[in-house]
């Protein structure tokens, strides 16, 4: 069967959503629900596998990225989420060109372990300079691992 660039089959489709988060205090649990609220509509409208790992799962890489683009880039952010054959991916643009950069271990640091967060539990992790500001993605799986594991993967 052919695949396209991203490898998806011509019979997958992509189940997407996109908000605009307008930079006030709320944006932060306001993006979770949402996160929730569209793992739920793939899950019971598509009939998609969500295990209960993955809705917790992406609901943290939410929270994570969107709080680090209300703390590094103030004003309006995008939150993209999209269900590609059983795959979330989860996008937030921000204006701010400056890549994430994930900080050494440190034991002793208190605070700023969001990206480490993300990277441990997504099977992909990409972040990428946008003509106008940046773009930080981040796949996880629907289901659980078949093995068990619970870190993630390389980046893609």
């Amino acid at each position: 069967m052919p695949v396209d660039q991203d490898g998806v089959t011509p019979d997958e489709q992509a189940i997407q959503t996109t908000v605009t988060l307008d930079g006030d205090g709320a944006d932060i649990a306001h993006a979770r629900r949402l996160a929730a609220d569209f793992l739920a509509r793939v899950r019971d409208g598509h009939g998609l596998t969500v295990s209960r790992r993955a809705m917790d799962l992406t609901q943290l890489v939410v929270s994570e990225l969107v709080t680090n683009a209300r703390k590094y880039a103030p004003g309006p952010a995008l939150l993209d989420l999209c269900v590609i054959g059983d795959m979330v991916e989860v996008s937030v643009w921000d204006r701010d060109p400056v890549l994430p950069v994930a900080r050494a271990a440190d034991a002793g640091r208190v605070g700023q372990h969001g990206l480490e967060i993300v990277m441990a539990v997504a099977q992909g992790f990409e972040a990428r300079r946008e003509p106008v500001g940046k773009r930080v993605t981040a796949r996880l799986a629907l289901t659980d691992d078949p093995g068990g594991s619970l870190s993630g993967r390389p980046p893609l």
